[in-house]
C-alpha cells in the first residue's frame, strides 16, 4: 500500500522505516532535506498515484492543524487524512467535519512506542469511521506488534487521541510511583545495590513491566542517577487527563499528583513550601533555613 509520510523525525523516521519493511511504498516529507523524500507536500502528493491517496501527519501539534490544511488542499473526494501526533481529542470533529465537506476522510491516531517503536511495533488507537479505517487496515497492520494486541478502532473522531491522552496520563503514574520506591530505597540504610532490586522485578514480580525494564537499563548507565537533573517536562496530555476527570467529574488522584509532581521539579525553591516554613515558625517557632 502507498502511504504520504508528513514529519520524519523520531518517530515518523521509524514508522517510515518499519512500514517500508513490511512491503509498503512509502513517501516521506520532512523540512529537513536531508531526511525528506522529496521537496514538497505537493510532489508527496503527486507521487501517490493509487486511490484513495492516503497521507499520515506526524508533526507537534502546534502545526497540525496548519500542515492538515495544507495537505487537504492538495487531495481530493475519497482521500484520507491520517493524524498521528499529541493532537487535544477535542480538535478531531471539528477537523473532521471540516475535510468531510470536501469528501475527505480524516482518522485521529494514538501512537505509543517511542523511539522502540520501529522494533517492537506501535500501540495503535484509532478514531474515526470504520470504512476509512477498514482502508487503512494494511498500514495498521503493519505499524502494530505482532499478534492480537497493540490495535483499537476506540470509536468516533477523537476517540483515538482521547485514548492516547489517558494512556500518557497512567504513564505518569505510573513513571512516579517506580521514581518514589527508587528514591525511598536509596533513603534506607540497610539496602546497599538499589539497581538490582529494580532488576529483580523484571521477571516474577507483579510490577514488572516495559517502563521498569528502561529504569533498569537507566541504572545501568548511571546507578545512581547522578548525572540527571530532577526535571521533568509535560507535553499536555496529562493535563487534559485531569481537566477531563473535573469535568467528568472521575477521581485521579494519583494521576493527578504525578502531574504536580513535574510541577514541582521545575522549581529551584518552591513558594509553597517557603510558606508552610515560615507558617510554622510563625505558629510554633520552628527554626526557618535562611535564604
Amino acid at each position: 500500500m502507498q502511504l504520504g509520510l508528513v514529519g520524519l523525525g523520531r518517530m515518523g523516521g521509524n514508522m517510515r522505516d518499519r512500514l517500508r519493511a513490511a512491503g509498503h511504498e512509502v513517501v516521506g516529507y520532512d523540512h529537513h532535506p536531508e531526511v525528506s523524500d522529496v521537496s514538497s507536500l505537493s510532489e508527496l502528493v503527486e507521487k501517490l498515484t493509487e486511490s484513495p491517496r492516503v497521507v499520515w501527519v506526524m508533526v507537534p501539534a502546534h502545526v497540525t492543524e496548519s500542515t492538515i490544511d495544507e495537505v487537504a488542499a492538495l487531495l481530493s473526494e475519497g482521500d484520507i487524512v491520517i493524524d498521528g501526533g499529541n493532537s487535544r481529542f477535542s480538535d478531531d470533529q471539528p477537523r473532521a467535519e471540516r475535510l468531510g465537506a470536501r469528501g475527505i476522510g480524516y482518522l485521529d491516531v494514538g501512537v505509543s512506542g517511542g523511539v522502540w517503536g520501529k522494533q517492537n511495533g506501535y500501540a495503535l488507537m484509532v478514531g474515526g469511521e470504520k470504512a476509512d479505517v477498514d482502508k487503512c487496515m494494511p498500514l495498521f497492520e503493519a505499524l502494530k506488534p505482532a499478534g492480537e494486541f497493540g490495535f483499537a478502532h476506540a470509536g468516533k473522531h477523537g476517540a483515538g487521541h482521547y485514548a492516547k491522552m489517558v494512556h500518557n496520563g497512567i504513564e505518569y503514574g505510573l513513571m512516579h510511583a517506580y521514581a518514589e520506591g527508587f528514591e525511598l530505597l536509596q533513603a534506607a540504610e540497610m539496602v546497599e545495590d538499589v539497581p538490582a532490586v529494580f532488576k529483580s522485578w523484571r521477571e516474577g514480580s507483579v510490577v514488572k513491566s516495559w517502563l521498569l525494564d528502561l529504569l533498569d537499563r537507566a541504572l545501568d548507565e548511571d546507578p545512581t542517577l547522578a548525572g540527571i537533573k530532577g526535571y521533568a517536562e509535560d507535553t499536555g496530555e496529562g493535563r487534559w487527563t485531569v481537566d477531563e476527570a473535573i469535568r467528568l467529574a472521575v477521581p485521579l488522584h494519583v494521576i493527578s499528583a504525578s502531574l504536580f509532581a513535574r510541577f514541582e521539579s521545575r522549581q529551584d525553591d518552591s513558594p509553597a513550601m517557603k510558606a508552610v516554613a515560615a507558617l510554622r515558625n510563625q505558629f510554633g517557632g520552628h527554626a526557618v533555613k535562611k535564604g
